[in-house]
């Protein structure tokens, strides 16, 4: 009888909101080549006269702004789902962060050593695909378990973007706000360079080729983030039967020069209180988990952004974290 375990995998954080432990991280994560999708020479530059020398300080005073006591918020709250998602099974679970710690070369390694374990149900915890979360994410277990010749089958949770729980686990995580007074909801996703997308295009012509392209049917929907985001809001809508008006997609998070998923959401936040929004709601459905960029990004800087443009009220509605239905959900996938 085969003897299961499951690792839950997200991004990862600094292991500390100082600026040498946040050069460390975004060393790791950006030397990714999923991440940055340069030759290694050009991303050892990019990152090394662009990036360390000013962003760690920066993001220190970003990540200090948010810090718990017992840590990062997306470590404390990784850790309190996995605990939630164990009383609801009955086969170990683990999480691990794809940068910094616990890593999954290190959670792999626990799971299996001692024990009878012959497959891991592998869960990125990411609704949408893209190479630089689940990709990496995938690869790199896969090569843990070459490199120790590790034997046990290595079993994926597909992107569930539209997946008929995730869903209804996301429209009752935001429930309570939609109920009260606002203005606009803004669906903020975590952006991309344009050029991911259209590198998984493998007919060249169809992805970010024309303004309707993820609404026709195309088999390159299957690893399009584009796309995906767009059926999530589809999806969120139909179940709450929210006017077209009163809501409205963007995307956050932008690095480097090149051209990324738009709008941006800080200037979506600004046009919004320019037109006469004072009170305004954002959802990211990118993250299931909490983190610098929904707990920093969004509901300081954005309301910042949002404030100084004449708007009175930014909320942000937080990610599913250990929601009951999402862990429910979770569940029964395993």
């Amino acid at each position: 009888m085969t003897k299961r375990a499951i690792l839950l995998a997200n991004l990862g954080s600094p292991d500390h909101p100082d600026t040498q432990s946040i050069r460390s991280y975004l060393n790791q994560f950006l030397m990714d080549p999923y991440v940055i999708q340069q030759p290694w020479w050009l991303r050892r530059l990019i990152v090394s006269l662009f990036v360390l020398p000013t962003r760690p300080k920066i993001s220190a005073k970003a990540y200090q702004s948010i810090w718990l006591n017992e840590g990062s918020p997306l470590i404390v709250l990784s850790n309190s789902l996995r605990l939630a998602l164990q009383q609801k099974v009955d086969m170990p679970v683990a999480i691990a962060m794809r940068y910094g710690s616990p890593s999954i070369e290190h959670q792999l390694l626990s799971l299996t050593k001692n024990s009878d374990i012959d497959e891991i149900l592998f869960i990125p915890l990411y609704p949408h695909y893209a190479e630089s979360t689940i990709t990496t994410s995938i690869e790199q277990a896969k090569m843990v378990i070459k490199k120790y010749k590790l034997s046990i089958k290595l079993s994926v949770i597909d992107p569930f973007y539209q997946q008929e729980d995730y869903i209804n686990a996301l429209v009752s995580s935001a429930k309570d706000y939609l109920c009260q007074p606002f203005d606009h909801l803004v669906f903020s996703y975590h952006g991309l360079p344009e050029s991911h997308i259209k590198k998984l295009d493998k007919s060249g012509s169809h992805c970010l080729k024309q303004d309707n392209c993820c609404q026709q049917e195309s088999d390159c929907h299957k690893t399009c983030y584009r796309h995906q985001v767009l059926k999530t809001t589809e999806c969120f809508i139909n179940k709450t039967g929210l006017a077209k008006d009163k809501y409205s997609i963007a995307f956050q998070s932008r690095l480097g020069r090149e051209k990324w998923l738009g709008p941006n959401t800080e200037d979506r936040l600004r046009e919004l209180a320019r037109s006469g929004a004072k009170n305004v709601l954002v959802i990211c459905p990118a993250f299931v988990t909490d983190c610098l960029e929904t707990l920093e990004e969004i509901a300081i800087r954005g309301q910042e952004a949002f404030q100084q443009a004449g708007g009175e009220k930014l909320t942000l509605i937080p990610c599913l974290n250990t929601q009951e239905e999402w862990i429910e959900t979770l569940a029964s996938w395993c």
